[in-house]
């Protein structure tokens, strides 16, 4: 596919999604050899598993960096991955990117043992109930270090989602300053591998636009391909025509004007030319 995609539309196009896909395999291997590594075999901590996915910047999408403390294991193994990496890729740089890590929680309750599939913040909340059951919403924040709003993200959806492994208390659906939050020994659930979903974040009037211009943006590429497509099989079409069966192939709306702007790009860089004769019927240049 990816293949068809770089014949129709060129190497640009596909370029990212190239480098993304490598990025993938690179990482199993990767991780392969870290566990055949002397460094796994013997400083690594016992009872804790972790997969490790090195991404390229550049080939994936920005996330703001967000600063979390990790539980001492966790950050023994990424001081152990990094020097394995480091030795492997000498004049790298990594950054993790907490924000997108994800674990597997093996949680006791009274009621049975569960797994939980949480996020890395999710995790480092929940592990502080390791050795107490009760905790205020000022010291889960200086025990962790997650942002104000994150952390109370995370915590509505431990306490306040379908899945409460934490109380809260008071009851309510915000998470308010003086709350207090206490370990669920009342949890139960008919499934053994849970799902806690994370609480999805408000998008601003600035991020929306911010999005939407991003969206329009990857789809530049989209009707870039579509044109040259339809240009390809019938070689010389009115502009009419074109912009009619380019509304019938895009799955999204878009705007005349819009489509216009990409035809004048297609005609810049020499992929399409207007006929000399009548300036509203465009020439597929092979």
């Amino acid at each position: 596919m990816i293949s068809k995609l770089k014949t129709e539309c060129g190497s640009q196009f596909t370029n990212k999604l190239e480098g993304m896909f490598k990025d993938i395999e690179l990482s199993k291997e990767i991780n392969e050899s870290f566990k055949q590594s002397s460094q796994a075999r013997t400083k690594l901590p016992s009872g804790i598993e972790m997969s490790v996915h090195v991404l390229t910047t550049g080939y994936w999408p920005t996330y703001p960096p967000m600063e979390v403390r990790l539980p001492h294991e966790l950050n023994v193994y990424q001081d152990i991955f990094k020097e394995f990496y480091l030795s492997k890729y000498s004049g790298r740089r990594l950054m993790w990117q907490n924000s997108l890590g994800h674990c597997v929680l093996k949680a006791e309750f009274p009621k049975g043992r569960k797994e939980l599939a949480v996020s890395l913040f999710q995790t480092v909340v929940l592990m502080l109930f390791n050795d107490t059951q009760r905790l205020s919403l000022q010291d889960i924040k200086d025990a962790t270090g997650i942002e104000d709003k994150e952390l109370r993200r995370t915590l509505q959806s431990l306490a306040c989602g379908k899945v409460r492994v934490l109380q809260k208390q008071p009851k309510g659906r915000d998470v308010e300053d003086e709350d207090q939050f206490v370990f669920n020994d009342d949890f139960s659930a008919p499934l053994f591998r849970i799902k806690v979903n994370a609480i999805q974040m408000k998008e601003t009037v600035e991020e929306n636009a911010s999005t939407t211009e991003r969206v329009f943006q990857d789809r530049q590429y989209q009707i870039d391909a579509a044109i040259v497509r339809i240009m390809k099989t019938r070689k010389v079409l009115s502009h009419t025509l074109l912009i009619t069966e380019l509304f019938q192939q895009l799955k999204f709306p878009i705007k005349p004007a819009d489509l216009k702007k990409r035809i004048e790009s297609l005609i810049d860089r020499e992929y399409l030319e207007r006929d000399k004769s009548n300036p509203q019927i465009y020439n597929y240049l092979a």
